[in-house]
């Protein structure tokens, strides 16, 4: 899984509000879609320019103007300010390690949280930054893969709610549509908790226990990007901004219950997982115990039986059945019959 925190020693020194993106910049070039909409028309496209967004500025119609790679800080700082973006609110967007929190501006309301998406068995972590103004959403993404298309296609199709309400609704149905793909992220993760389960009863490894640690790391990184989740949803259900309209509060509340439910079983998960590493050390050493225990048995049988054919190969002259034709026998049965003994006294303490 990718790391939730990057660098920012590029950023040391620069005077804030200096964009300065911390991501790994990428050759291909960034894609700016418009999605503008009411009840009766639709309009979808891809626009070269970022002036092509400027009359979208004040339509009455509901826009979403969608934002695919931060890397040319040129385009976020003419958008920015074509809608009237604080500078250090683009200084966020473009540095991809910021924690989710919520901020009204009172024109508009900038909200950051993190998507997770799966790819493949990795799961990927990115910022997303959404504005939401009067009649418009904006929303900057680090890639251009996204959790989004559902949203697409109930405005294409003008299916449910969302042509029929304002920014607000849209803002809420794509932070909605993130939660919700992290039930898809737990649920993957716990199919993996109960594999590595097995695996620890039947044959740790070496190999179980990286994978275990690697699943703990992953566990923090969704904590600190599901629990700051839950204030930035609470804020926007409290807050009084004339952007969200009272309506908004039981959609918003929905959201939240879902953070918590995550955030429930994330934690829950963690615990699983702090006591499966004891399980495995406990199994570990189990195994090294029984390992221990057969060789101290064997090493037990053999002190008596080591005694007996040294003093048998001591080279003195007289020694009583040295010259008794039965005496190698006469040893072997005394050998025989002590490690019979032993084994059986073993077994019956049910040390075997």
């Amino acid at each position: 899984m990718a790391e939730f925190t990057k660098k920012r020693s590029r950023k040391a020194g620069v005077p804030p509000g200096t964009l300065v993106p911390i991501s790994e910049k990428r050759g291909e070039k960034v894609k700016v879609t418009i999605i503008d909409y009411d009840e009766s028309q639709f309009v979808e496209k891809q626009v070269d320019s970022v002036n092509e967004c400027i009359p979208y500025r004040d339509k009455t119609s509901m826009t979403w103007i969608n934002v695919d790679g931060i890397h040319q800080v040129e385009i976020v700082e003419k958008l920015g300010e074509c809608f009237g973006v604080h500078r250090l609110l683009m200084e966020d967007i473009v540095t991809t390690d910021q924690r989710p929190k919520m901020e009204d501006l009172g024109e508009y309301i900038y909200v950051v949280l993190r998507m997770l998406y799966l790819d493949g068995d990795d799961i990927v972590s990115e910022q997303v930054s959404l504005i939401l103004g009067a009649n418009y959403v904006i929303s900057f993404q680090e890639m251009g893969r996204d959790v989004f298309d559902s949203i697409r296609d109930r405005i294409r199709n003008n299916k449910g709610r969302v042509r029929k309400m304002g920014a607000d609704y849209l803002a809420y149905a794509l932070i909605d549509a993130i939660v919700d793909n992290y039930f898809l992220i737990m649920e993957r993760l716990g199919e993996k908790v109960e594999a590595i389960e097995m695996k620890l009863i039947s044959s740790p490894m070496p190999q179980t226990l990286r994978t275990l640690q690697s699943l703990k790391r992953t566990m923090v990184g969704l904590r600190r990007a599901v629990w700051p989740l839950r204030d930035v949803i609470s804020g926007l259900e409290r807050s009084e901004s004339p952007l969200i309209r009272e309506g908004m509060g039981m959609y918003l509340k929905d959201v939240y219950d879902h953070t918590v439910q995550i955030m429930d079983s994330i934690e829950a998960q963690r615990d699983i997982l702090s006591g499966m590493l004891d399980i495995y050390l406990s199994s570990v050493s189990n195994r090294l115990n029984e390992v221990m225990k057969v060789l101290t048995i064997i090493a037990t049988i053999f002190i008596p039986l080591t005694f007996l054919v040294g003093v048998y190969g001591m080279n003195f002259k007289h020694m009583p059945e040295l010259e008794s034709p039965y005496g190698y026998w006469a040893v072997w049965g005394v050998i025989i019959v002590v490690a019979v003994t032993m084994l059986v006294f073993f077994r019956k303490k049910k040390w075997l």
